[in-house]
């Protein structure tokens, strides 16, 4: 469609919610009339940094194996606990350059109990303060591992991370 345009859609159930949808969803095809007033275009993906495929020398490495490197500095302000949620705006690549993962095409930031994500982003997400853009290199056991479920990238993962609020 081009802006402007008016068209009526006409959608199988099979890309609807089927013959037998959920309740109080309809059944069977449906039909749409729609006009598209405008669109943007989506926002582009990162370029995949050019130190993925391995740790660099001028990164910090904690204890458990978690490299970083600070992109931007941040406030200074308060770090976040294990316990607080976050709003983040992220990529995440495999050390092949692959991006599996990213916040930014969809313009969308995410929050989460930093709790409940795997353990490299609550160990460094824990080392950032508000306003900092921060690279992680985060090795396969605080990640997924080397033999992660259907879907899970594997091996060590490469993350740029900004920190936008501690909720």
């Amino acid at each position: 469609m081009t802006a402007g345009e008016i068209r009526r859609l006409w959608i199988p159930a099979a890309l609807a919610y089927g013959e037998r949808p959920p309740p109080g969803a309809p059944a069977g095809q449906l039909c749409f009339d729609v006009q598209l007033y405008s669109f943007v275009s989506a926002p582009k993906p990162p370029a995949v940094p050019s130190d993925v495929a391995g740790i660099p020398a001028n990164a910090e490495v904690t204890s458990s194996g978690l490299a970083s490197r600070v992109l931007k500095a941040g406030s200074g302000g308060a770090k976040p606990k294990a316990s607080d949620r976050v709003t983040v705006n992220y990529s995440g690549w495999t050390t092949d350059g692959k991006m599996f993962d990213s916040s930014i095409p969809t313009g969308d930031s995410v929050t989460f109990p930093l709790n409940r994500v795997i353990a490299g982003w609550t160990e460094g997400l824990q080392l950032m303060s508000v306003g900092e853009s921060r690279r992680f290199w985060i090795p396969a056991p605080l990640a997924y591992g080397d033999n992660p479920r259907p879907g899970a990238p594997k091996g060590m993962l490469v993350f740029d991370v900004d920190l936008l609020k501690i909720n």
